[in-house]
């Protein structure tokens, strides 16, 4: 069987939702601009049913519930018993942790600000109305949806890259669960300090409880779910009747909040069209960059092509959903940062299956396993 044969028929492991995500995301696009047009206080509406604290929204209670169903299925497959198995192969773990938290931040930071702060900012006037009223230019909300992206390592789909990339599934899973806890401490931390250098508000509060309710709380539900389930069905049900289930519902979550933000931003796309443009360029170079900068660090570490591969998918993709969660939270539905982390769903699917070809077709750059073994 050619490499070709194979990689089209692994392909085919992706769902019709994950498959066809750029597609169904350009779908939504269409159906919130026009819903945004014939029902202009939908989303408006139903963002500010919301939990307030000192009478301001902190909390939108639909969207929380729709983003909540984003996370859940992605934690439910997290095997945290993989976490103890790191230390065999402690170097494509320090390598990833090191890109994710010390390197992706701060390269996002410096090529968003360049892109949407210098370069296009003159492309993107106006101003942005945040959730708690308070204005800032429209460039430099962007800048904050980027930085959100940004932080975000990717737990879902980087489980699909790797596999498609025939990586090591193994570390793979350990490093979605080490992100994932990582992300309750570093995600507030450094997403906090990189929005005040952006000159941003930073609703501390928010930003905790948006760890709160879209890290910890789905982490905890999924952990659980997953323990009671292998006990009471085995493993062999857990992952063929129950996850074939839940998967869809992730991306189904995603695609009705993208519905109600574009019915939001609807007006902003149609007077500056070529915002989302705008937008994706930073990302795309961002995605490159971090992809080779660690894919060149594992052949000089001499890694596998096994444990190469998965460490700089990990390293380019990003978790989208808790981008979103947080953007909306923090600034609203409407915000420019909201609509700049849904810019990271249309591009992130196309991207990421070139940067697969990328690795299977350079794979006797590494070592093989076998050898490295022997």
């Amino acid at each position: 069987m050619t490499c070709s044969t194979e990689s089209a028929t692994e392909t085919k492991q992706l769902n019709v939702f994950e498959r066809y995500l750029t597609i169904w995301v350009g779908l939504c696009i269409v159906a919130g601009i026009v819903l945004g047009r014939l029902a202009p206080g939908v989303a408006e509406y139903l963002d500010s049913i919301a939990i307030y604290v000192d009478d301001a929204p902190v909390v939108s209670i639909p969207i929380a519930i729709a983003l909540f169903f984003m996370m859940y299925p992605i934690m439910v497959k997290i095997d945290f018993a993989e976490v103890i198995r790191a230390g065999k192969t402690p170097k494509p773990v320090f390598l990833t942790l090191f890109m994710n938290w010390c390197v992706k931040p701060f390269t996002m930071f410096g090529i968003a600000w360049f892109f949407l702060g210098y370069l296009f900012r003159d492309l993107m006037p106006g101003m942005d109305v945040l959730r708690d009223g308070t204005q800032v230019e429209l460039w430099r909300s962007y800048i904050s949806g980027a930085i959100l992206l940004g932080i975000a390592p990717c737990t879902a789909m980087v489980l699909m890259w790797g596999y498609l990339a025939r990586g090591n599934q193994g570390l793979t899973l350990v490093m979605v669960a080490i992100n994932s806890l990582t992300m309750l401490v570093l995600y507030g931390l450094l997403g906090g300090w990189l929005l005040g250098v952006n000159e941003m508000p930073v609703p501390w509060e928010a930003l905790l409880l948006s760890i709160g309710i879209y890290v910890a709380l789905p982490l905890v539900a999924g952990y659980f779910t997953r323990k009671w389930i292998i006990t009471a069905k085995g493993e062999t049900w857990f992952a063929e009747k129950f996850l074939h289930v839940l998967t869809p519902v992730s991306i189904i979550a995603l695609l009705g909040t993208l519905v109600l933000l574009f019915s939001f931003k609807g007006d902003v796309i149609v007077a500056n069209p070529l915002t989302i443009l705008w937008i994706a360029i930073p990302l795309f170079i961002q995605t490159i960059l971090i992809f080779s900068i660690t894919y060149a660090l594992a052949r000089v570490l001499k890694l596998t092509y096994e444990n190469a591969g998965p460490a700089a998918m990990i390293g380019a993709s990003n978790h989208f959903e808790v981008a979103i969660a947080t953007a909306t939270m923090l600034y609203g539905l409407g915000s420019g940062a909201a609509l700049a982390t849904v810019v990271g769903v249309l591009i992130e699917v196309p991207l990421m299956l070139m940067l697969v070809k990328v690795c299977l077709r350079t794979r006797g750059w590494f070592q093989p396993a076998a050898a490295a073994a022997a």
